[in-house]
């Protein structure tokens, strides 16, 4: 019975694969992404885990990531505002060794004030490099 049940997962086993750094991009929202593992890289079909990055003295427009939740954490950088909410009332800071959350469909914005590059490693669960951004430009004059 063991040796069926081995031979079964082995028979169906895929090996694991390394992603080389890729180029990075800008996304719609402003923000540099940097793709690792992803549907179009290594065949994901759940999960996106990749870099991203907010220059010195930049912002984000104001968006929703529409079907999927977003973990972040802080890597590199001084502090990053993160405006949230259905009109962006919600200014929380995040450090280097902070850990984000954002849910599917909350409105946001990180607003880099420092002189420092900010840097992240993000994962969500949407495997598409292109994810399921909605800007929202009726709220990016609410945050200052």
């Amino acid at each position: 019975m063991k040796n069926e049940a081995m031979q079964s997962r082995t028979t169906h086993a895929s090996t694991a694969k390394v992603v080389r750094a890729r180029d990075s991009y800008v996304a719609e929202q402003g923000s540099i992404y940097r793709s690792g593992v992803a549907a179009e890289s290594v065949g994901s079909t759940m999960l996106w885990l990749g870099m991203i990055s907010l220059p010195a003295g930049r912002r984000t427009s104001a968006h929703r990531h529409e079907r999927h939740e977003t973990a972040l954490l802080m890597t590199v950088g001084k502090e990053i505002e993160i405006w949230s909410g259905a009109r962006l009332e919600r200014c929380d800071q995040l450090r280097p060794g902070d850990y984000l959350f954002i849910p599917a469909g909350v409105p946001h914005v990180a607003v880099n004030r420092s002189t420092e590059n900010a840097e992240f490693l993000g994962a969500r669960n949407d495997p598409a490099a292109n994810e399921s951004v909605v800007l929202m430009p009726e709220l990016d004059d609410l945050v200052p």
